[in-house]
């Protein structure tokens, strides 16, 4: 306990009562009162709240978690020097409006209890109940988490506040309205922490209560923190808008009076409610456009409520037939509800003086679920608990974000695939069958073969919309029809990951990306390794492979596999490890170092990369003044670059005699992707006495594979054998030597 001091590690300060911006969105607040309301701050002012949708409220239980809570942080003060009881009352207000059952209520006044103050665990168990004290115990472990440290600790907390919120809601509800008041209150702190705050709850708090479906929280959590993150921009706004006001008068009660109008005409009794957006919400869409504010055209919304489905698609009517309908402006989310239960029907119109307004039309019901959220399934009617047939519980959403994860996943993939999910908006694709596929706005055939399941993305080679085929980077639209083509071989591409835009489809192919490379890699290996072994009269054992690891400090076989394969060690060294008076057994008749006739005494020289010139060609010499010979062969592109500087050409000759298989060829080639033909390729490499130093794949296809590999051989003839080898395998569709003139330059660099 923290004393005469500020509790908590979330605290700011109080600015006085509740204001009414606190107010369960759609609710009346107004009218007249029977007799005078308690005076806020007290008890009987939040009990007086909750049995305004809750008669039968435990009224002795809301008394006692109010008292024990304020003898608790008695001694106690905010930043601001009011007590600190304050904030955990205020938070107990904000849920009560939002027609939270008791145990919620009861929990936001004992948040801070088990933290802050002396009271313990077994204390409030004993006195609340096992249900309660696990609440108060879930919000202090929330408050605990550090959410601004680095990137990796920030990922590993989010993946625990997921997983707490998925054990039970009201948590987080409570942490939500903890975080709300803070924002509320927040002038007396520090400005670098009133930074940091407004930061952690712009990037995680807010988009959180939206994805919950609290869309009022989140509008005056990011406008709270818009305010401190920046003021300026926010007053500029704010001094627009009644510029805005003094010269157009008030729009808004002007296209409420003529929508009234129009329905009354119709028949149909509907509540009209108008509003300007909120200032961050205009700052981002100037941003998102690159516009200024006097180019911004749907700065009003309205919203219009009425009794039934049916009524609001004959409002959709009245309202177009009346004004014009802006293009492709148009959303039903009735028939095609938000993940989250959001369910509205928005058009944007062009109203009076051409000013376009955005309409949103629902019922009551959908009302309750776009403004609350998650909090709708704690609806009250006559004192009872109702379900709201509309509310869709987000726990499913959260357990299914944990549940992807592994705990050795890459916490950066995890915080990545979170913000994706919760703060993008979505479009509702077909399949061919008729299903619905919910994606984020942006999401490509990719993200919907992923979507349908992770063994139709990963064998995914095209898409067609619309009946037409598609590349894999088109982005899709609401209402459209996808169809996903497969072929049976297919792996997802390391492209893959930038075509795809929800963290389900980036996981998966990252994850198989890993996968696949290693599992190539230690096949590839095993198949080197044996045929290193085999050239020196050995067969390559799991025993005598593990001891290899070994001698080379590796940890197992399958690590030497894998590094083999990868390229990152030879055969040679491998067979070095073991037989070190084998490894180079070969006949070595010509050293490499006087493999050229023709060099002046002590000039050194080097082959070059362009055509790579192998013993058996001719070849020609470039002096390079002070730093030796490139060696070309004859008929090398690159050699015309020096045709009129002839004083600098040297004519060579390969040294007669047997030549050490040191020279490096590259092969380009073309093989079919099929099972065991990329090892058939080694082994035929391998048995013309021959050593692969490198492979790398250019293209992979359903059905081929394009490599490189570079190939150690002796000279012309042992190429010969080795091209007329893998030219007579079925396989092999195109063989190619590597002669590229742009590498000839890299060759000079080596010097």
């Amino acid at each position: 306990m923290r004393a005469g001091s500020e509790a908590g590690s979330d605290t700011g300060s109080d600015t006085g009562p509740e204001t009414a911006s606190e107010a369960r969105p759609g609710t009346d607040t107004g009218g007249a009162a029977a007799a005078p309301p308690p005076p806020t701050g007290t008890p009987d002012a939040l009990i007086a709240q909750v049995k305004t949708y809750n008669p039968r409220t435990n009224e002795t239980l809301l008394r006692d978690a109010w008292t024990f809570g304020a003898g608790m942080h008695d001694g106690q003060f905010r930043r601001s020097g009011e007590p600190y009881f304050t904030h955990p009352a205020a938070v107990a207000m904000i849920l009560a409006r939002q027609q939270m059952d008791d145990g919620t209520i009861v929990t936001a006044l004992l948040h801070d209890t088990i933290e802050d103050t002396k009271a313990t665990f077994a204390e409030v168990e004993r006195r609340f109940g096992a249900e309660i004290a696990g609440l108060v115990d879930g919000v202090t472990k929330l408050t605990n988490l550090q959410l601004t440290s680095t990137e990796t600790k920030q990922a590993e907390n989010f993946r625990k506040l997921f997983m707490a919120t998925s054990r039970d809601l009201r948590v987080t509800l409570v942490k939500l309205a903890d975080r709300l008041h803070n924002m509320r209150t927040i002038s007396s702190m520090a400005p670098e922490k009133q930074r940091q705050k407004a930061r952690e709850t712009m990037d995680i708090y807010a988009p959180l209560a939206g994805r919950m479906g609290m869309q009022w929280m989140r509008e005056e959590l990011e406008d709270l923190s818009f305010k401190v993150l920046n003021r300026e921009a926010r007053g500029s706004i704010m001094r627009r808008f009644v510029v805005l006001r003094r010269e157009s008068g008030d729009v808004i009660e002007r296209i409420t009076h003529d929508m009234e109008t129009e329905l009354a005409r119709a028949g149909i009794a509907a509540e009209i409610k108008g509003r300007t957006k909120k200032p961050y919400s205009v700052w981002r869409k100037m941003q998102e456009k690159g516009q200024g504010f006097s180019r911004l055209s749907d700065i009003y919304g309205f919203r219009v409520i009425c009794a039934s489905e049916e009524d609001c698609y004959r409002i959709l009517g009245v309202i177009h037939r009346r004004w014009k309908a802006v293009p492709d402006r148009f959303k039903d989310y009735i028939s095609q509800p938000k993940s989250n239960g959001y369910r509205s029907i928005h058009t944007t119109v062009s109203g009076r003086d051409g000013k376009r307004v955005e309409v949103q039309i629902r019922t009551q019901e959908m009302h309750e679920v776009a403004e609350t959220g998650v909090a709708a399934h704690w609806s009250y009617r006559d004192g009872e608990r109702v379900e709201n047939r509309f509310a869709v519980d987000p726990v499913r959403w959260i357990a299914s974000m944990t549940e992807r994860f592994d705990e050795d996943q890459d916490h950066g993939e995890f915080l990545e695939a979170v913000k994706l999910e919760m703060y993008t908006d979505q479009v509702f694709c077909f399949t061919p069958k008729g299903d619905v596929i919910k994606l984020p706005r942006g999401a490509t055939p990719l993200d919907f073969a992923f979507a349908i399941h992770t063994r139709i993305g990963m064998a995914c080679v095209g898409a067609k919309v619309d009946g037409l085929r598609v590349p894999l980077w088109t982005r899709l639209k609401n209402g459209q029809s996808v169809e996903i083509i497969t072929a049976e071989g297919q792996t997802p591409q390391a492209t893959w990951v930038d075509i795809a835009v929800t963290g389900r489809a980036k996981t998966a192919i990252r994850r198989a990306l890993r996968e696949e490379d290693r599992e190539r890699f230690v096949k590839l290996g095993r198949e080197l390794a044996r045929v290193g072994f085999e050239n020196v009269g050995k067969r390559a054992t799991d025993k005598a492979l593990g001891l290899a690891a070994r001698t080379l400090g590796l940890e197992d076989a399958t690590e030497l596999l894998a590094r083999l394969g990868a390229a990152e060690l030879t055969s040679r060294d491998v067979v070095r490890a073991l037989y070190p008076e084998l490894a180079g057994r070969q006949g070595e008749t010509v050293d490499a170092a006087r493999a050229v006739v023709g060099l002046e005494d002590g000039q050194s020289f080097r082959r070059a990369r362009c055509c790579q010139p192998v013993p058996g060609e001719r070849i020609i010499g470039i002096a390079f003044r002070g730093q030796g010979v490139v060696v070309h062969a004859i008929d090398c592109a690159a050699l015309a670059e020096y045709e009129d500087q002839t004083e600098r050409w040297v004519d060579l000759r390969w040294q007669d005699g047997r030549h050490r298989a040191v020279n490096t060829v590259t092969l380009d080639l073309t093989i079919t992707n099929s099972a065991g033909v990329l090892g058939r390729i080694c082994t035929l490499i391998g048995e013309q006495g021959a050593n692969i130093a490198d492979l790398h794949f250019i293209d992979r296809k359903p059905d081929y594979y394009r490599l490189m590999i570079d190939t150690e051989l002796a000279d012309v003839e042992h190429l010969h054998r080795v091209t007329t080898a893998l030219e007579a395998d079925s396989n092999v569709s195109s063989l190619d030597r590597l002669r590229d003139p742009a590498l000839a330059g890299l060759t000079m660099a080596g010097f």
